[in-house]
């Protein structure tokens, strides 16, 4: 959540961020005038129980009419300090829930527009010329079943649309992912961590997800728990009710996690192959820091990102996300996307998203300053994806595609293939 004392001196900065997301900017209004309920009455209280405890000193000494008056004034107070509780306790509810709709503060530097409205930032590499090198590609489905790696009429049987078997070379592939990207984030100072995929309603609630998001979260009503869409949940909450010291700083997790997605309101989208999916599984990194250095962080993440998707030979491009596709919790995100030959567009594979102080806040999580002059406040978070499998491999076989079928693997995943240097096609 935002910070209050931002939005009572700079309501219009939060209106502006409102209006920028194209969320409701009344909802400024209506926590301001909650706020102003629950101060107001919280001051009332506090005179009334004032009044009360001097009132509590005179009566024991007085007597006669004296003590009737203070003895009905007594009574009088006791309603009216009730009232009073009552109605801070119902203001701050208000103003705590309102608080909780508020998406945070866009960054002053987001494009401002919808999902078309992002800033192209950079672009690596070249698309490859398939016309020149005399074949038509193949798109990603069709190489997962000439190489035995993908069955999704079987998945459908067993579970439905949208989810999918890897098999023989695929499953072999996504565990070559997944160490290659636990490698590079290892090396890279990151801690590895296998998350839960259940969390309670804290955890999903504090990182935003039970927002405008919420339709696309799994719950399980009779648990009161709900399946993760991403990991970011368990790590955000992992130092949740927390103060951590200033000096452990930057604390930065790379988790990996089964996801779960109901994909709502996607009907009729990437509904061939296994780019949008209900579950998949993911390398997802994230960094606890000092809100002056969340920033430099971002563009940390970043770079990360670019590394492991150059490694990959991936023809990619990065964006600045448009205001109005950010999401509640992130201020200012960066995608790598990366080129679908057959689709001939550059798709999504990546995300790194600036938090600021905006989880931090909603799940408590603190640090503790250095010297004198430290204090508690609440620090910063980000995530930022590595490795989201499915569609990691949907670019690697439709850019790495040879005319017979066959696939080549990029050199920094051939130690976790057994040295194999080509994916072959099966035999029929």
């Amino acid at each position: 959540m935002i910070d209050l004392r931002l939005l009572r001196t700079d309501p219009d900065r939060v209106r502006a961020s409102q209006r920028a997301r194209g969320a409701d900017v009344d909802l400024v209004d209506a926590l301001l005038s909650a706020d102003e309920r629950r101060r107001s009455s919280g001051l009332r209280f506090d005179q009334l129980r004032a009044e009360q405890k001097q009132l509590g000193k005179l009566i024991p000494k007085a007597a006669g009419e004296e003590k009737v008056t203070l003895l009905t004034r007594a009574s009088e107070l006791s309603t009216a300090v009730k009232a009073a509780h009552a109605e801070q306790d119902t203001a701050a509810d208000e103003a705590e829930q309102l608080l909780r709709r508020l998406g945070n503060l866009v960054h002053p530097e987001v494009p401002v527009g919808g999902e078309d409205d992002f800033t192209v930032l950079e672009t690596v590499g070249e698309p490859r010329d398939f016309g020149a090198e005399g074949f038509t590609p193949r798109d990603h489905l069709e190489l997962g079943q000439l190489l035995g790696a993908i069955d999704v009429e079987r998945a459908a049987k067993v579970s439905g649309a949208r989810f999918y078997y890897l098999t023989g070379i695929g499953a072999l592939l996504e565990l070559a992912l997944v160490n290659a990207a636990i490698a590079q984030a290892t090396a890279a100072g990151f801690t590895p961590m296998l998350t839960p995929a259940l969390v309670k309603s804290q955890a999903m609630e504090g990182t935003g997800f039970l927002g405008q998001a919420a339709d696309d979260v799994y719950h399980l009503q009779d648990d009161d728990l709900y399946l993760v869409g991403t990991s970011e949940v368990a790590l955000a909450a992992y130092h949740m009710d927390e103060i951590v010291d200033a000096d452990r700083l930057p604390l930065r997790y790379a988790g990996f996690s089964p996801c779960f997605r109901r994909e709502a309101g996607s009907y009729g989208k990437d509904t061939r192959g296994i780019f949008r999916v209900h579950q998949f599984d993911k390398v997802e990194m994230f960094s606890f820091v000092a809100p002056e250095e969340a920033e430099a962080e971002h563009r940390r993440l970043l770079e990360w990102e670019k590394e492991w998707l150059t490694g990959l030979g991936l023809h990619f491009q990065v964006i600045d996300v448009a205001s109005g596709d950010l999401g509640a919790s992130a201020a200012r995100k960066f995608d790598c996307e990366a080129w679908i030959p057959t689709q001939g567009k550059f798709r999504e594979l990546t995300s790194a998203s600036n938090c600021d102080e905006f989880q931090a806040r909603r799940l408590s999580v603190r640090m503790r300053g250095k010297g004198q002059d430290g204090g508690v406040r609440p620090l910063a978070t980000l995530n930022g994806t590595l490795c989201a499998v499915p569609r990691t491999i949907v670019a690697l076989l439709e850019n790495h595609q040879q005319a017979d079928g066959s696939v080549r693997v990029p050199e920094v995943l051939r130690p976790y293939l057994g040295g194999r240097e080509v994916l072959e096609p099966v035999a029929r």
